[in-house]
């Protein structure tokens, strides 16, 4: 018989409405998983205790989530999770389970379980990739497996909510990797930022992705390279990635992006700014 894990992790998936609106409920996920399976296949399923909003993953629950894959044996998993941090979730799984010898499938929906609208389909779609389709880290969400390590959400309503760019390719072999507390975030340049604010923001930071301008530019201003150079010299590490969603950083292409490369920040290439924190906090994690 096949054997797949599920982690419930929480989510608007396993939802019903309540007097605050929708919340988690225990049993949701799990009544459906065992509806959705063919008698052929059976299902490990581990719930987090509590369920977490997706607003709330981190981390910790990385860490739980590639703690539990390690000790599995089984055919695949499904990871049910809330869709606002879905595309986190994705890029630093596909990182620290490069290599994995089996699926591991996400899979949420924008709208619960019972209520007519996607939730039911999207885990069907999951629990069969867990089965069947080849080994990496995927999402099931509208008709579609995406790789995860590079998810865009697009949309915060509408049932299609999801695309997947091109990543590089992750180097294996899979070995358990657990990601370690550290201070780190996405900061985006906007026209006329503060240099003061940018500085008083990555004093606080072990590292930080920087959302700079097209191809690689930034602002001339000297003060914003100081504040850059500074940083890095103390040990802040700082990668950079493009504020458009395709065709990623070209150093050189530009005299206004000169300056950016000199103070030693890293190039994120096509990197998605999910997938650029997830590969600091890997790195960093030791």
């Amino acid at each position: 018989m096949t054997e797949i894990l599920v982690l419930h992790t929480g989510g608007t998936i396993g939802m019903v409405p309540g007097p605050a609106g929708l919340a988690p409920v225990d049993g949701v996920v799990e009544t459906a998983v065992q509806k959705l399976l063919p008698d052929t296949t059976h299902a490990v399923v581990h719930a987090f205790r509590p369920l977490v909003d997706s607003a709330e993953i981190g981390p910790d629950h990385w860490n739980r989530m590639i703690e539990a894959i390690a000790r599995f044996h089984g055919s695949g998993v499904v990871i049910t999770h809330g869709t606002d941090t879905m595309a986190f979730t994705g890029a630093a799984l596909s990182r620290a389970l490069a290599g994995i010898g089996m699926p591991i499938v996400l899979c949420g929906s924008m709208q619960p379980l019972n209520h007519g609208g996607d939730a039911e389909a999207n885990l069907a779609l999951a629990l069969e990739a867990a089965q069947r389709k080849a080994a990496g880290v995927w999402l099931a969400f509208a008709g579609k497996l995406l790789p995860a390590a590079g998810l865009v959400k697009q949309d915060s309503h509408a049932a299609d909510a999801f695309r997947s760019t091109d990543q590089p390719s992750l180097p294996g072999p899979f070995r358990p990797h657990r990601f370690a507390d550290l201070r780190l975030a996405i900061l985006t340049l906007s026209p006329e930022l503060p240099p003061a604010a940018l500085a008083a923001i990555l004093e606080q930071l072990d590292g930080a992705v920087l959302r700079v301008f097209g191809a690689g530019t930034i602002s001339s201003d000297p003060e914003l390279q100081r504040v850059l150079a500074k940083a890095i010299g103390r040990g802040c590490r700082i990668r950079a990635v493009s504020q458009c969603e395709n065709g990623g950083l070209e150093p050189g292409a530009y005299a206004a992006g000169a300056s950016l490369w000199r103070t030693g920040v890293e190039n994120g290439g096509t990197e998605t700014a999910e997938a650029a924190l997830a590969r600091l906090w890997f790195e960093m994690s030791g």
